[in-house]
Protein backbone atom coordinates (compact mmCIF):
# COMPACT_ATOMS: atom_id res chain seq x y z
CA UNK A 1 0.00 0.00 0.00
CA UNK A 2 1.17 3.36 -1.05
CA UNK A 3 0.67 5.57 1.86
CA UNK A 4 2.15 9.02 1.08
CA UNK A 5 -0.38 8.50 -1.96
CA UNK A 6 -3.30 7.91 0.49
CA UNK A 7 -2.36 10.79 2.72
CA UNK A 8 -1.78 13.08 -0.24
CA UNK A 9 -5.24 12.40 -1.93
CA UNK A 10 -6.65 12.61 1.61
CA UNK A 11 -4.85 16.12 1.84
CA UNK A 12 -5.99 17.18 -1.74
CA UNK A 13 -9.62 15.79 -0.45
CA UNK A 14 -10.29 17.83 2.77
CA UNK A 15 -8.79 21.15 0.83
CA UNK A 16 -11.12 20.80 -1.59
CA UNK A 17 -13.70 19.91 1.19
CA UNK A 18 -12.76 22.74 2.64
CA UNK A 19 -12.92 25.26 -0.24
CA UNK A 20 -16.52 24.25 -0.75
CA UNK A 21 -18.01 24.77 2.80
CA UNK A 22 -16.53 28.07 2.59
CA UNK A 23 -17.62 28.79 -1.10
CA UNK A 24 -21.27 27.89 0.45
CA UNK A 25 -20.69 30.09 3.21
CA UNK A 26 -19.42 33.17 1.70
CA UNK A 27 -22.06 35.26 3.04
CA UNK A 28 -20.37 34.83 6.10
CA UNK A 29 -17.41 36.87 4.66
CA UNK A 30 -19.36 39.92 3.06
CA UNK A 31 -18.46 42.45 6.32
CA UNK A 32 -14.52 41.32 5.45
CA UNK A 33 -15.42 41.76 1.62
CA UNK A 34 -16.58 45.20 2.27
CA UNK A 35 -14.35 46.19 4.64
CA UNK A 36 -11.67 45.04 2.61
CA UNK A 37 -12.74 46.82 -0.53
CA UNK A 38 -13.17 50.12 1.73
CA UNK A 39 -9.65 49.94 2.46
CA UNK A 40 -7.71 48.49 -0.25
CA UNK A 41 -7.40 51.90 -2.35
CA UNK A 42 -5.91 54.11 1.02
CA UNK A 43 -3.88 51.12 2.35
CA UNK A 44 -2.40 50.73 -1.35
CA UNK A 45 -1.32 54.57 -1.60
CA UNK A 46 -0.62 54.50 1.66
CA UNK A 47 2.53 51.98 1.22
CA UNK A 48 3.46 53.32 -2.25
CA UNK A 49 4.07 56.42 -0.59
CA UNK A 50 5.22 54.51 2.40
CA UNK A 51 8.45 52.96 0.61
CA UNK A 52 8.62 56.63 -1.20
CA UNK A 53 9.54 58.65 1.76
CA UNK A 54 10.77 55.93 4.16
CA UNK A 55 14.69 57.00 2.98
CA UNK A 56 13.76 59.93 3.75
CA UNK A 57 13.23 59.62 7.24
CA UNK A 58 16.01 57.54 7.42
CA UNK A 59 18.22 60.18 6.45
CA UNK A 60 17.11 62.31 8.50
CA UNK A 61 17.41 60.05 11.04
CA UNK A 62 21.05 59.11 10.04
CA UNK A 63 21.23 62.97 11.10
CA UNK A 64 20.26 62.66 14.96
CA UNK A 65 16.61 64.12 13.80
CA UNK A 66 13.63 62.54 16.01
CA UNK A 67 11.70 60.28 14.39
CA UNK A 68 8.63 61.92 14.81
CA UNK A 69 9.93 65.21 14.18
CA UNK A 70 11.24 63.98 10.71
CA UNK A 71 7.93 62.54 9.95
CA UNK A 72 6.50 65.94 10.67
CA UNK A 73 8.95 67.51 8.46
CA UNK A 74 8.43 65.38 5.73
CA UNK A 75 4.48 65.88 5.93
CA UNK A 76 5.61 69.93 5.77
CA UNK A 77 7.59 69.13 2.73
CA UNK A 78 4.86 67.17 1.60
CA UNK A 79 2.17 69.81 2.31
CA UNK A 80 4.67 72.32 0.12
CA UNK A 81 4.93 70.23 -2.62
CA UNK A 82 0.54 70.19 -2.84
CA UNK A 83 0.49 73.80 -2.60
CA UNK A 84 2.88 74.10 -5.21
CA UNK A 85 0.65 71.41 -7.31
CA UNK A 86 -2.25 73.29 -6.39
CA UNK A 87 -0.76 77.18 -7.42
CA UNK A 88 0.94 75.75 -10.77
CA UNK A 89 -0.44 72.78 -11.87
CA UNK A 90 -3.78 72.35 -11.06
CA UNK A 91 -5.04 75.59 -12.67
CA UNK A 92 -4.15 74.76 -16.39
CA UNK A 93 -5.32 70.75 -15.39
CA UNK A 94 -8.32 71.75 -13.66
CA UNK A 95 -9.30 73.83 -16.90
CA UNK A 96 -8.20 71.18 -19.63
CA UNK A 97 -10.96 68.78 -17.53
CA UNK A 98 -13.53 71.01 -17.67
CA UNK A 99 -13.50 71.89 -21.37
CA UNK A 100 -12.92 67.81 -21.97
CA UNK A 101 -16.12 67.57 -20.13
CA UNK A 102 -17.96 70.38 -21.57
CA UNK A 103 -16.46 69.42 -25.07
CA UNK A 104 -17.25 65.97 -25.36
CA UNK A 105 -20.09 66.59 -27.52
CA UNK A 106 -18.29 68.70 -30.14
CA UNK A 107 -15.52 66.09 -29.66
CA UNK A 108 -18.50 63.74 -31.43
CA UNK A 109 -18.85 65.72 -33.87
CA UNK A 110 -15.42 66.04 -35.19
CA UNK A 111 -15.23 62.46 -34.57
CA UNK A 112 -17.89 62.11 -36.90
CA UNK A 113 -16.59 64.81 -39.34
CA UNK A 114 -13.01 62.80 -40.05
CA UNK A 115 -14.53 59.42 -40.02
CA UNK A 116 -16.60 60.78 -43.16
CA UNK A 117 -13.96 62.50 -44.93
CA UNK A 118 -12.09 59.22 -44.53
CA UNK A 119 -15.15 57.31 -45.85
CA UNK A 120 -15.56 59.29 -48.93
CA UNK A 121 -11.80 59.64 -49.80
CA UNK A 122 -11.11 58.50 -53.51
CA UNK A 123 -9.15 55.83 -52.14
CA UNK A 124 -11.47 54.42 -49.12
CA UNK A 125 -14.41 54.55 -52.29
CA UNK A 126 -12.27 51.88 -54.33
CA UNK A 127 -12.65 49.27 -51.26
CA UNK A 128 -15.25 47.08 -51.17
CA UNK A 129 -18.23 47.76 -49.36
CA UNK A 130 -17.22 45.63 -46.11
CA UNK A 131 -14.45 48.48 -45.37
CA UNK A 132 -17.53 51.14 -45.35
CA UNK A 133 -19.37 49.15 -42.69
CA UNK A 134 -15.89 48.25 -40.50
CA UNK A 135 -15.50 52.20 -40.65
CA UNK A 136 -19.01 52.80 -39.38
CA UNK A 137 -18.70 50.15 -36.88
CA UNK A 138 -15.80 51.90 -36.02
CA UNK A 139 -17.27 55.01 -35.64
CA UNK A 140 -19.90 53.93 -33.55
CA UNK A 141 -17.70 51.92 -30.99
CA UNK A 142 -15.64 55.24 -30.34
CA UNK A 143 -18.79 57.67 -30.00
CA UNK A 144 -20.06 55.21 -27.54
CA UNK A 145 -16.54 55.16 -25.52
CA UNK A 146 -16.80 58.86 -25.86
CA UNK A 147 -20.71 59.07 -24.51
CA UNK A 148 -19.51 56.65 -21.47
CA UNK A 149 -16.38 59.08 -20.78
CA UNK A 150 -18.89 61.95 -20.60
CA UNK A 151 -21.17 60.13 -18.10
CA UNK A 152 -17.76 59.37 -15.76
CA UNK A 153 -17.33 63.05 -15.76
CA UNK A 154 -21.05 63.65 -14.92
CA UNK A 155 -20.18 61.46 -11.86
CA UNK A 156 -18.43 64.30 -9.88
CA UNK A 157 -20.11 63.74 -6.32
CA UNK A 158 -19.09 59.82 -6.00
CA UNK A 159 -15.44 60.61 -7.05
CA UNK A 160 -15.27 63.18 -4.47
CA UNK A 161 -16.51 61.23 -2.04
CA UNK A 162 -13.79 58.34 -2.67
CA UNK A 163 -10.95 61.42 -2.92
CA UNK A 164 -11.91 62.63 0.62
CA UNK A 165 -11.96 59.23 2.36
CA UNK A 166 -8.70 58.70 0.46
CA UNK A 167 -7.56 62.14 1.46
CA UNK A 168 -8.89 61.80 5.48
CA UNK A 169 -7.38 58.10 6.10
CA UNK A 170 -3.63 58.13 4.14
CA UNK A 171 -2.15 60.55 6.01
CA UNK A 172 -3.47 58.98 9.36
CA UNK A 173 -1.95 55.27 7.80
CA UNK A 174 1.18 56.61 6.02
CA UNK A 175 2.43 58.52 9.62
CA UNK A 176 1.97 54.99 11.78
CA UNK A 177 3.52 53.39 8.99
CA UNK A 178 6.53 55.46 9.07
CA UNK A 179 6.36 56.25 12.59
CA UNK A 180 6.34 52.14 14.01
CA UNK A 181 8.67 50.91 11.02
CA UNK A 182 11.10 49.41 13.35
CA UNK A 183 8.64 47.47 15.22
CA UNK A 184 7.20 45.82 12.31
CA UNK A 185 9.36 43.24 11.31
CA UNK A 186 10.04 42.62 14.95
CA UNK A 187 6.95 41.89 15.32
CA UNK A 188 6.42 39.70 12.72
CA UNK A 189 8.77 37.67 13.18
CA UNK A 190 7.98 36.67 16.63
CA UNK A 191 5.03 35.04 15.50
CA UNK A 192 7.55 32.45 13.74
CA UNK A 193 9.07 29.39 15.48
CA UNK A 194 12.31 30.27 16.91
CA UNK A 195 13.81 26.67 14.62
CA UNK A 196 12.82 29.39 11.15
CA UNK A 197 13.20 32.73 12.18
CA UNK A 198 16.43 33.17 10.39
CA UNK A 199 14.45 32.30 7.09
CA UNK A 200 11.80 34.72 7.73
CA UNK A 201 14.17 37.03 8.31
CA UNK A 202 15.72 36.95 5.05
CA UNK A 203 11.71 36.37 3.35
CA UNK A 204 11.14 39.97 4.90
CA UNK A 205 14.12 41.51 3.97
CA UNK A 206 14.12 40.35 -0.21
CA UNK A 207 10.26 41.41 -0.18
CA UNK A 208 11.12 44.57 1.37
CA UNK A 209 13.76 45.23 -0.80
CA UNK A 210 11.98 44.41 -4.08
CA UNK A 211 9.09 46.42 -3.24
CA UNK A 212 11.04 49.26 -2.85
CA UNK A 213 12.79 48.93 -5.94
CA UNK A 214 9.02 48.25 -7.45
CA UNK A 215 7.50 51.54 -6.18
CA UNK A 216 10.57 53.82 -6.42
CA UNK A 217 10.75 52.40 -10.44
CA UNK A 218 7.76 52.83 -11.34
CA UNK A 219 7.18 56.07 -9.57
CA UNK A 220 10.57 57.17 -11.25
CA UNK A 221 9.27 56.16 -14.54
CA UNK A 222 5.97 57.81 -14.78
CA UNK A 223 7.12 61.17 -13.65
CA UNK A 224 9.86 60.37 -16.96
CA UNK A 225 6.92 59.63 -19.15
CA UNK A 226 4.33 62.32 -18.58
CA UNK A 227 7.44 65.04 -18.99
CA UNK A 228 8.38 63.35 -22.13
CA UNK A 229 4.53 62.78 -23.33
CA UNK A 230 3.60 66.23 -22.21
CA UNK A 231 6.07 67.74 -24.12
CA UNK A 232 5.74 66.29 -27.28
CA UNK A 233 1.80 66.67 -27.25
CA UNK A 234 2.70 70.41 -26.27
CA UNK A 235 5.13 70.94 -29.42
CA UNK A 236 2.86 69.02 -31.98
CA UNK A 237 -0.05 71.25 -31.03
CA UNK A 238 -2.54 68.07 -29.16
CA UNK A 239 -5.41 69.53 -26.92
CA UNK A 240 -5.54 68.92 -23.53
CA UNK A 241 -1.59 67.93 -23.70
CA UNK A 242 -1.50 67.47 -19.83
CA UNK A 243 -4.30 66.11 -19.19
CA UNK A 244 -3.42 63.53 -21.32
CA UNK A 245 0.24 63.17 -20.50
CA UNK A 246 -1.01 62.47 -16.39
CA UNK A 247 -3.92 60.08 -17.64
CA UNK A 248 -0.86 58.10 -20.03
CA UNK A 249 1.57 58.32 -16.63
CA UNK A 250 -0.97 56.48 -14.50
CA UNK A 251 -1.87 53.92 -16.89
CA UNK A 252 2.03 53.39 -17.64
CA UNK A 253 1.93 51.88 -13.52
CA UNK A 254 0.22 48.49 -15.53
CA UNK A 255 3.11 46.72 -17.49
CA UNK A 256 2.08 46.13 -20.92
CA UNK A 257 -1.42 47.05 -21.30
CA UNK A 258 -0.79 50.44 -19.63
CA UNK A 259 1.10 52.25 -22.77
CA UNK A 260 -2.18 50.94 -24.85
CA UNK A 261 -4.51 52.18 -22.43
CA UNK A 262 -2.78 55.16 -22.03
CA UNK A 263 -2.40 55.63 -25.76
CA UNK A 264 -6.62 55.77 -26.52
CA UNK A 265 -7.51 58.72 -24.97
CA UNK A 266 -4.78 60.36 -26.64
CA UNK A 267 -5.60 59.13 -30.33
CA UNK A 268 -8.95 59.74 -29.94
CA UNK A 269 -8.75 63.16 -29.24
CA UNK A 270 -5.79 64.06 -32.06
CA UNK A 271 -8.55 62.59 -34.76
CA UNK A 272 -10.62 64.56 -33.73
CA UNK A 273 -8.20 67.35 -35.13
CA UNK A 274 -6.89 65.27 -37.94
CA UNK A 275 -5.43 62.30 -39.17
CA UNK A 276 -1.73 63.63 -39.51
CA UNK A 277 -2.07 64.72 -35.49
CA UNK A 278 -2.91 60.97 -34.99
CA UNK A 279 0.24 59.91 -36.78
CA UNK A 280 2.33 62.31 -34.40
CA UNK A 281 0.89 61.50 -31.85
CA UNK A 282 1.50 57.71 -32.16
CA UNK A 283 4.93 58.58 -33.13
CA UNK A 284 5.51 60.74 -29.50
CA UNK A 285 3.89 57.89 -27.75
CA UNK A 286 6.13 55.27 -29.02
CA UNK A 287 9.33 56.84 -28.67
CA UNK A 288 8.36 58.03 -25.34
CA UNK A 289 7.74 54.11 -24.19
CA UNK A 290 11.09 53.02 -25.82
CA UNK A 291 13.25 55.70 -24.41
CA UNK A 292 11.56 54.94 -20.90
CA UNK A 293 11.37 50.94 -21.58
CA UNK A 294 15.22 50.29 -22.65
CA UNK A 295 16.93 53.63 -21.13
CA UNK A 296 15.05 54.46 -17.80
CA UNK A 297 13.87 50.96 -16.78
CA UNK A 298 16.35 48.96 -17.00
CA UNK A 299 18.80 51.19 -15.32
CA UNK A 300 16.37 52.09 -12.35
CA UNK A 301 14.88 48.36 -11.80
CA UNK A 302 17.93 46.45 -12.86
CA UNK A 303 17.12 42.91 -12.14
CA UNK A 304 14.89 43.66 -9.51
CA UNK A 305 11.86 42.72 -11.84
CA UNK A 306 12.32 39.41 -13.02
CA UNK A 307 9.16 37.79 -14.34
CA UNK A 308 8.57 36.12 -18.15
CA UNK A 309 6.64 38.31 -20.02
CA UNK A 310 4.14 35.79 -21.07
CA UNK A 311 3.81 35.05 -17.10
CA UNK A 312 3.14 39.04 -16.51
CA UNK A 313 0.14 38.81 -19.81
CA UNK A 314 -1.82 36.14 -17.41
CA UNK A 315 -1.19 37.53 -14.38
CA UNK A 316 -2.65 41.14 -15.49
CA UNK A 317 -5.66 39.35 -17.31
CA UNK A 318 -6.90 37.22 -13.88
CA UNK A 319 -6.06 40.53 -11.86
CA UNK A 320 -8.25 43.01 -14.02
CA UNK A 321 -11.09 40.33 -14.70
CA UNK A 322 -11.49 40.08 -10.56
CA UNK A 323 -10.46 43.68 -9.35
CA UNK A 324 -10.21 45.97 -13.09
CA UNK A 325 -7.39 48.00 -13.14
CA UNK A 326 -6.38 48.38 -9.26
CA UNK A 327 -5.81 44.16 -9.53
CA UNK A 328 -3.39 45.01 -12.65
CA UNK A 329 -1.58 47.31 -10.60
CA UNK A 330 -0.95 45.09 -7.81
CA UNK A 331 -1.13 41.75 -9.93
CA UNK A 332 3.10 42.05 -9.99
CA UNK A 333 3.83 43.26 -6.64
CA UNK A 334 1.69 40.80 -5.25
CA UNK A 335 2.90 37.77 -7.37
CA UNK A 336 6.28 38.47 -6.59
CA UNK A 337 5.35 38.58 -2.74
CA UNK A 338 3.84 35.26 -2.87
CA UNK A 339 6.58 34.07 -5.11
CA UNK A 340 9.48 34.77 -2.74
CA UNK A 341 7.49 33.27 0.38
CA UNK A 342 6.59 30.08 -1.61
CA UNK A 343 10.18 29.75 -2.77
CA UNK A 344 11.79 30.22 0.75
CA UNK A 345 8.92 27.73 1.81
CA UNK A 346 10.01 25.17 -0.97
CA UNK A 347 13.56 25.29 -0.02
CA UNK A 348 13.25 24.51 3.62
CA UNK A 349 11.10 21.77 2.46
CA UNK A 350 13.43 20.25 0.21
CA UNK A 351 16.33 20.76 2.44
CA UNK A 352 14.57 18.62 5.80
CA UNK A 353 13.55 16.21 3.23
CA UNK A 354 17.39 16.17 2.34
CA UNK A 355 18.26 15.93 5.89
CA UNK A 356 16.09 12.87 6.77
CA UNK A 357 17.62 10.80 3.94
CA UNK A 358 21.12 11.95 5.52
CA UNK A 359 20.14 10.64 8.64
Amino acid sequence: MDKPFYRRALGTIMILTIIYLIHKVKFIFNPLETLVQILIVPFTISGFLYYLLRPIVQFLEARKLNRMLSILLIYLLFAGLVALFLILVWPPLQKQIIDFGNNIPKLVTSLEAQFNAIRDNRLMSMLQTENTQLMEKVTEYVNQGLKEASGYVSHVVTFLNDFFIVVGTVPIMLYYMLKEDQRVRPALLRTVPKTYRSEAQSVLSEIDGMLKGFIAGRMISAIVLAIMSFVGFWIIGLPYPLLLAIVGALFSFIPYFGALLGAIPCVIVAFTVSPTMVIGVIIIVVAAQQIEGNLVSPYIYGKTINIHPLTTIILLLIAGDFAGILGMILAIPTYMVAKIVIVKIYRIYMDSKTEELSL
